[in-house]
């Protein structure tokens, strides 16, 4: 048995899609026109990690509501000329779970140890996002309600 370390509960989102905008050259300005472009659609995006890779490329990863996502993609794809991205890869059904404070940043091994828990389970995480008080990971939808089992088993859960 481990030893639970107690965190201030767990969020859950079951009604995501994600967009991945893939290998644009970097330079000021991508991250801003992709987020204004869906937000002048009424578009939220929910979740969002862009890196620049070893060849001086972007990789962004977004989520936005399921229903929205045939918007989002018309969106994107509305700024393909200027982005010239290699790839824009969507998925879905896709969900979120986190786990959320108190503060993070005072408790070291916290991301380590929920990305331990669903390694454990065999849940691959798409994308990760992390705050002083946050630790929230992007999986396939079919993979939430073990995800969360297994958080419970690694975390005191309110």
């Amino acid at each position: 048995m481990v030893d639970k370390i107690k965190v201030g509960g767990v969020i859950q989102n079951d009604q995501l899609a994600c967009i991945g905008v893939l290998a644009m050259k970097d330079r000021p300005g991508i991250a801003a026109a992709v987020l204004d472009a869906l937000g002048e659609r009424g578009i939220n995006v929910q979740f969002v990690v862009q890196v620049i890779d070893h060849e001086g490329n972007d990789q962004m990863v977004l989520c936005v509501d399921r229903g929205d996502l045939p918007a989002a993609l018309m969106a994107v794809d509305a700024l393909r000329s200027g982005l010239q991205p290699a790839a824009v890869h969507p998925l879905p059904e896709v969900a979120a779970i986190a786990i959320f404070g108190p503060d993070f940043r005072e408790r070291p091994g916290i991301a380590g140890r929920m990305f331990r828990a669903l390694a454990g389970r065999g849940i691959n995480i798409l994308a990760i996002s992390t705050s002083i008080s946050t630790v929230n990971c992007i999986i396939a939808l079919a993979d939430l309600k073990v995800a969360y089992t297994a958080i419970c088993e690694y975390f005191d859960v309110p």
